[in-house]
């Protein structure tokens, strides 16, 4: 298996696994045809907590479910490809933020859902392609806008809440992505200089930007124990 090969499928087999795991547990919920929702996040109250985690993988209807699938495999396994370094730490930081934003926010019923956690992705694929200034990063962010582009209505409340769509959870999620593009700017892949650039550096500072790049490439090995 070639390289490259394996490192899509890499990339491909967190975001794979989560969705298998939507499923199954929505298979769960129709096999025991008990609701699931009291595992969302009820915001501002103690037992509302659990739902920071488990809330994702609970969704109201197959459709509910099945518009969410696909954007999670797609911008996971984008953001996993393309930050590979930082990845696990982004994702992490990515669902804990939009959920705790939402239990801290949003309206007093019981939200579910990954729609949190879709926006989150887009907003941080967007906003961290264009800071870092790499022109494979900004592609990726112009093909997020390409295909999640209309995402940005699910923002407001207009219609929202009469339809029962947690116009909140896409709120923090995308505000989460927003402060994860920010805090993780100088980390990964970063803005590749041009030849002429190269050219203009002195050799400590050509030396200095090849060390750089190899610790990106080769981050150094962390005790199991450490977030990666």
């Amino acid at each position: 298996m070639s390289s490259e090969r394996y490192r899509i499928l890499e990339s491909l087999f967190i975001p794979f696994v989560i969705v298998i795991a939507m499923w199954v547990i929505k298979y769960l919920e129709n096999l025991s045809g008990a609701g699931f929702f009291e595992w969302g996040v009820f915001p501002r109250t103690l037992s509302g907590l659990k739902g920071i985690i488990t809330s994702p993988f609970i969704h109201g209807s197959l459709k509910h479910l099945y518009s969410n699938s696909i954007p999670v495999l797609v911008l996971g396994s984008g953001l996993i490809y393309f930050y590979k370094s930082i990845s696990l730490r982004v994702i992490i930081t990515l669902y804990l933020l939009s959920g705790f934003g939402l239990w801290l926010g949003g309206r007093p019923v019981y939200h579910i859902g990954a729609s949190g956690v879709v926006y989150a992705l887009a907003s941080f694929i967007f906003l961290s392609g264009i800071l870092r200034k790499d022109v494979r990063l900004i592609a990726l962010s112009l093909a997020v806008v390409f295909l999640y582009g209309g995402m940005v209505w699910g923002l407001f409340p207009i219609l929202k809440e009469e339809l029962n769509i947690s116009w909140e959870a896409h709120l923090f999620g995308a505000l989460a992505g927003i402060y994860t593009a920010f805090i993780f700017k100088d980390l990964g892949p970063q803005r590749q200089p041009y030849s002429w650039e190269l050219e203009e550096l002195e050799d400590e500072e050509y030396e200095e930007w090849l060390k750089q790049q190899q610790e990106v490439q080769n981050p150094p090995p962390t005790d199991e124990n450490d977030i990666k």
